[in-house]
């Protein structure tokens, strides 16, 4: 737990609530969290899926590891330390996401386990829908993919901390959904993840 800094902060509560936002936009947020080693897929599924729930006219946001790591988080980055804070800054924005009704797709490594324990807990918290999906590809598939060239340079010393590699990678014990992109196409891996959701309430008139 992340200890609180600033003095003298109190939440402040509006007069418009969950539920309001959720009726507004016809479905409730929820946070999808998808973890698998770097070229597993975890981006891959999120963007197709991101496009179906869009044609079925459910509002969603995607949050990518790349992405945020050029903007709010590009003062982290890949030690240990470092990836705990990435992740936990990361819980808190698709926390407000999902507060706003939004169906966050959020696509990390996110090599630790108790990191995407503290990002469910902070959602369960506050009464909010945690999906964790676990992208499971194996390592060699992951790196015979390469498509950035990262396991490459990874291997020649050239990244640090890279997971896989020189860093572990703590594989979900109990995901609510697991996507084995080595074996399904993307079509199966999306119509998994929206059977979830559907048997979830998550797809749904309010």
């Amino acid at each position: 737990m992340t200890e609180q800094i600033a003095t003298n902060v109190h939440w402040h509560h509006g007069e418009i609530s969950r539920a309001d936002r959720y009726r507004v936009l016809g479905q409730k947020g929820a946070t999808l969290w998808f973890t698998g080693f770097s070229g597993s897929g975890k981006s891959t599924v999120a963007v197709a899926l991101e496009n179906e729930l869009l044609k079925r006219g459910r509002l969603t946001y995607r949050l990518d590891g790349d992405n945020i790591r050029l903007g709010i988080n590009k003062n982290l980055g890949f030690t240990a330390a470092d990836r705990t804070e990435n992740i936990r800054r990361i819980g808190e924005i698709a926390k407000l996401f999902t507060d706003a009704g939004v169906i966050a797709l959020s696509s990390f490594i996110s090599p630790y386990r108790a990191d995407r324990d503290a990002v469910r807990t902070l959602h369960a918290d506050s009464g909010m829908d945690f999906i964790e999906i676990y992208v499971d590809c194996p390592l060699e598939e992951a790196e015979k993919r390469d498509p950035k060239g990262l396991y490459k340079k990874a291997r020649a010393g050239q990244i640090k901390n890279f997971t896989g590699i020189d860093d572990p990678y703590e594989a979900p014990e109990a995901p609510e959904l697991v996507l084995k992109t080595a074996e399904m196409t993307l079509q199966q891996e999306v119509d998994a993840v929206i059977a979830l959701m559907v048997k979830r309430g998550l797809i749904l008139d309010i």
